[in-house]
């Protein structure tokens, strides 16, 4: 796609750096294909597409890992691929973990949604140096909060956001060398419209700030943004972490992806969300996981989710002003 024929003529500049880094694996899912999802959006022009827009952009390529198994349930874990799962988490760990070391913004292509088990474990270990705070967007038709006991499928992605709040398995854990990673308090998770039954006590157990579909239709995207975003504002030591599943949006949209659940945002929904984030000036680190080219249309989803990362890292039809209290050379995550 030839992004300068459809961008604006005078792109945003932004002192930003950003390094992609790939982690194609399907270990975590229940269908194969999300391995793939790297490569998709880089031939959906991601990279070229945020430097056009002033942003340092950075490809360090695909990490390297085990393969997926396609084991069945293993008794003793009560998981499908744990080994595998655990070896490609600490991978990604690692490698977000010296971007931002780096001063650098990392952007995490996956990839199935377990690897966020990783990005943010390295998020959080890298705030608790820093004497920073995080906030975690979990945008996702999920809540991934299962735990290998309540699990009905035994599939890893179903259990990130209960391992980053202490409840996983030791190895997915203790990624960050800390229990919990974070906070449940920290995470806001929005789009959600299938949450398995036991999931749902769960929820409610931990405390986590859920906007469901329900609430998205009800107050609209705008209020719910509003309210999963209060505070950062106010504080100059936020490090936000975007965890972007693309079965967030709505399958008619977004079709490549391996769990699709009808009536998600829709595509000026989804924008919205995106826009706001961006006014924020708080984005730190990201990820873009169960993107799977194997059931897409002529990579159409992979080409929506570079339109909707644009907007992410500053796109907008009109130009607006600064984030309040934040300069204009403001580098995202670190406060100057």
């Amino acid at each position: 796609m030839n992004h300068e024929a459809r961008l604006p003529a005078f792109p945003m500049q932004a002192a930003v750096r950003a390094t992609l880094i790939g982690v194609p694996t399907d270990a975590g899912a229940g269908r194969l294909g999300a391995a793939m999802g790297p490569d998709a959006l880089r031939v959906a022009q991601l990279g070229p597409a945020l430097a056009y827009f002033g942003v340092d952009v950075l490809d360090v390529g695909n990490l390297a890992g085990p393969p997926n198994p396609r084991a069945g349930r293993d008794p003793a874990s009560g998981l499908r691929n744990l080994a595998e799962c655990v070896a490609w988490c600490r991978t990604a760990h690692d490698a977000v973990y010296a971007q931002l070391a780096a001063g650098r913004l990392p952007v995490l292509l996956g990839g199935d949604h377990m690897l966020a088990a990783g990005s943010i474990s390295a998020g959080a270990r890298h705030c608790r140096a820093q004497g920073r705070r995080l906030r975690v967007l979990w945008l996702d038709a999920h809540a991934d909060c299962n735990t290998p006991e309540i699990s009905p499928s035994g599939n890893v992605h179903g259990i990130p956001v209960a391992s980053l709040c202490g409840l996983g398995p030791a190895a997915l854990a203790n990624l960050s060398g800390a229990v919990p990673v974070m906070q449940a308090q920290a995470f806001r998770q929005i789009g959600l419209r299938s949450v398995d039954d036991s999931e749902k006590t769960m929820i409610q157990q931990l405390g986590l700030e859920v906007y469901d579909m329900r609430a998205i239709d009800e107050l609209g995207m705008r209020e719910v943004m509003h309210r999963a975003l209060a505070g950062l504002d106010d504080d100059p030591d936020v490090h936000l972490h975007v965890s972007f599943d693309v079965d967030f949006l709505d399958p008619e949209i977004a079709p490549g992806t391996g769990t699709t659940v009808r009536g998600g945002p829709n595509y000026r929904e989804a924008q919205l969300c995106m826009e706001m984030i961006a006014d924020t000036g708080c984005l730190a680190s990201l990820d873009i996981v169960e993107l799977n080219p194997a059931l897409d249309v002529r990579n159409q989803t992979a080409e929506l989710v570079v339109d909707l990362v644009e907007s992410l890292f500053g796109k907008s039809t009109l130009v607006r002003p600064a984030p309040r209290g934040r300069a204009e050379s403001l580098v995202p995550g670190t406060g100057r």
